[in-house]
């Protein structure tokens, strides 16, 4: 589908962004970009539509250099996700979603259906959603009509740089499972860079992690973490099994992190002990407060601020890896 043959980007003072990238991204597949900061990541991102011109070496989408392509027509069938989200704030959420459609000049009918369509497949019912302004809607909401609007004209790669970034943790989780749901459905060839190496883990097919420029492995992430190459693929993915088994632990093991308020568990939603702090996270995305109860018996009330800080702090205890 999209591929790499010894593709350099250099710059006039000689440094190099990326050197000598060889790689093949399958049709379909989530495929997920890592690396510190100043890897390549975002570079090897901006090459693929163009945003920015390779020095060397060839990129092909279906077997066609992409310098081969007009410019507009290549990035029209390129959907593209920035952590800026990015909507236009005097436009409407359905005025936001139809840019590319228009350009494409879409008839009226094919945009309206397009964009009820997508709203709805992220959860955001059209007739409430699509007249607001962006300003009304929140973080998460935004980034969702962010990813929406890369797909309005139904493009076949979509590019994702580092789009859930700036959210909190519980909107973070969500936002990735729900791409993960909806790339099922739509079965889209993604390219997604993040610094993050539990977020890749979760989302990718496979992973290609670079550093200073270079692919150091491509794999697929049970792979990376269980042969690494070298001494940094063990660095970067340090760690990664413990927070699996950290988020797939029940809530009874993480007491420290509930509040005492057991005189208001009586008006607020529950949730079993034994359930993952997965699942307690999951919930959280919609509700405020959470009883968790073992044998009819209230144990704490977990509080999104409280699970904020936790998951807050493993990510800093992680040191984000750069």
């Amino acid at each position: 589908m999209i591929r790499f043959e010894n593709v350099t980007k250099h710059y006039r003072d000689g440094d190099y962004a990326v050197k000598n990238l060889h790689m093949e991204i399958k049709e379909g597949e989530l495929f997920v970009i890592i690396g510190p900061s100043g890897s390549g990541k975002t570079t090897t991102l901006k090459m693929i539509n163009r945003l920015m011109e390779a020095s060397s070496g060839t990129i092909t989408i279906n077997g066609k250099e992409i310098s081969n392509y007009n410019i507009h027509e290549l990035r029209w069938n390129i959907g593209y996700v920035l952590q800026q989200i990015a909507l236009f704030p005097h436009l409407t959420i359905a005025e936001n979603i139809a840019v590319v459609p228009e350009m494409k000049k879409w008839g009226k009918e094919k945009i309206s259906s397009r964009i009820n369509e997508l709203l709805d497949m992220v959860g955001l019912d059209h007739n409430t959603y699509k007249n607001r302004k962006p300003s009304e809607l929140s973080g998460g909401e935004q980034q969702r009509v962010g990813v929406i609007r890369a797909l309005a004209a139904d493009p076949e790669i979509l590019l994702m740089d580092e789009p859930f970034s700036a959210l909190d943790p519980i909107s973070r989780e969500k936002l990735q499972s729900d791409i993960l749901k909806l790339q099922k459905k739509i079965k889209k060839t993604i390219v997604f860079v993040t610094h993050d190496i539990d977020e890749a883990i979760k989302m990718a097919d496979r992973i290609c992690l670079m550093n200073h420029g270079e692919a150091v492995q491509i794999d697929t992430p049970q792979d990376l973490i269980s042969h690494p190459v070298n001494s940094f693929v063990r660095e970067f993915t340090g760690g990664r099994e413990q927070k699996e088994e950290s988020l797939n632990s029940p809530i009874a093991d993480f007491l420290h992190i509930l509040s005492d308020e057991t005189e208001t568990s009586g008006s607020i939603p529950s949730i079993a002990s034994s359930s993952s702090l997965s699942d307690l996270i999951g919930l959280l995305a919609h509700e405020e407060k959470l009883a968790v109860v073992e044998d009819g018996r209230v144990l704490g009330i977990a509080a999104r601020p409280h699970v904020l800080q936790y998951m807050s702090g493993q990510l800093a205890s992680k040191g984000e890896k750069g």
